[in-house]
């Protein structure tokens, strides 16, 4: 199986440059007879968009088209195959730097990687731009869990130095579906503000930013993952850092362990309404790899765009010589806002997948789980 592909029951090929013709997604074993709430799909892709002075100023449709897998609206069984045009290309803005590798890019790994054949414009297959069908494919495994009662949501937990505040374990729910409903991903609508003023801050002096997202899986029952190499964080980090900005995951407490003793660290067990719960969710509603009933809880660091409109040192990949590079053409001075649909996404696809791997393409269609 090739890198492009994510899953092993639940599988998603992704495919596509940034300034090619289309970027696209084949999503196979999806259950059969699974209707798709097109407006659920597109507003998810909404969230990814760009807008406003926060983002790039390249502005894309972003509207997937079905080419296979689909009928009357209800999945087929079969593989599901989209596409998504790219309409708003400009390859010229990336010729004065075609062999001056941006820093922090993929442009001079992937050029190892692919010996120069690649295509380079925006990143090409290394873009962001690809995470637009993979937003669509985590729609439609968003809707398969929310049959199942399983919700999940994302929210800017830190953007720079502006932080607010964590989800609510005790109102979990409420807060999902209170950041579900904003198109800015935030809990407390004076955070929005303050965030919004400092991207454009940073766009003014030709830099971007970059902060923490804060993720929430309601709902999954006890007992999903697999021991050693399939654990549920296995699978999710995997899932994760397939989305381009992300360069650090912590599950639960995460790295405040250190600083932790083992009577403050564990989670006690206690039975509550008939159901074994714990007292505290240090470690993210996971142990052993495996689901324990609470919430999933997880944190991922997205890293300041790289593309920014200052001088930086690079090289001449032609002469062999060290140069500058000033980058221009449309970039996000902040990418974290849009990449919160895209961390709900590969959320849902690698959570489906660890269901499926339980129940099989079957638990999902109707008349059973």
């Amino acid at each position: 199986m090739s890198g492009n592909t994510l899953g092993k029951n639940l599988t998603v090929t992704i495919f596509g440059e940034s300034h090619g013709p289309a970027v696209g997604a084949v999503i196979d074993g999806l259950p059969s007879g699974l209707k798709i709430d097109m407006d659920f799909l597109l507003d998810q892709m909404k969230k990814r968009k760009a807008s406003g002075k926060i983002s790039t100023a390249r502005q894309e449709a972003d509207l997937p088209e079905f080419v296979s897998g689909l009928k009357d609206g209800y999945t087929e069984g079969t593989p599901l195959t989209l596409i998504i045009r790219n309409e708003n290309v400009r390859r010229d803005d990336y010729a004065a730097t075609m062999n001056k590798p941006r820093p922090s890019h993929a442009d001079y790994s992937g050029h190892i990687r692919y010996g120069g054949f690649e295509d380079a414009s925006g990143g090409g297959h290394f873009s962001a731009r690809l995470t637009a069908p993979l937003t669509a494919a985590g729609a439609i495994a968003m809707q398969m869990l929310k049959e199942k009662g399983i919700l999940i949501g994302t929210h800017i937990r830190k953007l720079h130095h502006i932080e607010e505040r964590p989800f609510s374990e005790e109102h979990l729910k409420e807060d999902i579906e209170l950041v579900n409903s904003r198109l800015f991903a935030v809990l407390e609508a004076a955070s929005e503000e303050k965030m919004k003023a400092l991207i454009e801050e940073a766009a003014a002096k030709k830099d971007s930013v970059g902060g923490i997202l804060e993720t929430a899986v309601y709902g999954l029952e006890a007992g999903i993952g697999e021991p050693m190499f399939d654990t549920l964080e296995g699978v999710l980090a995997k899932a994760l850092f397939a989305v381009p900005a992300v360069k650090g995951v912590q599950f639960g407490s995460g790295f405040a362990f250190a600083d932790m003793y083992g009577s403050q660290a564990n989670d006690p067990f206690a039975v509550k309404d008939g159901a074994v719960q714990t007292l505290s969710n240090h470690n993210g509603g996971i142990n052993g790899g495996i689901s324990n009933g609470m919430p999933i809880r997880f944190e991922t660091v997205i890293k300041p765009t790289p593309s920014i409109g200052r001088k930086q040192a690079t090289v001449d990949l032609e002469t062999m010589t060290n140069t500058e590079i000033e980058i221009r053409g449309r970039h996000d001075p902040a990418v974290i806002h849009r990449a919160r649909a895209v961390i709900d996404a590969v959320t849902a696809l690698a959570v489906a997948d660890l269901l499926m791997e339980k129940y099989g393409r079957a638990g999902f269609e109707e008349g059973h789980i």
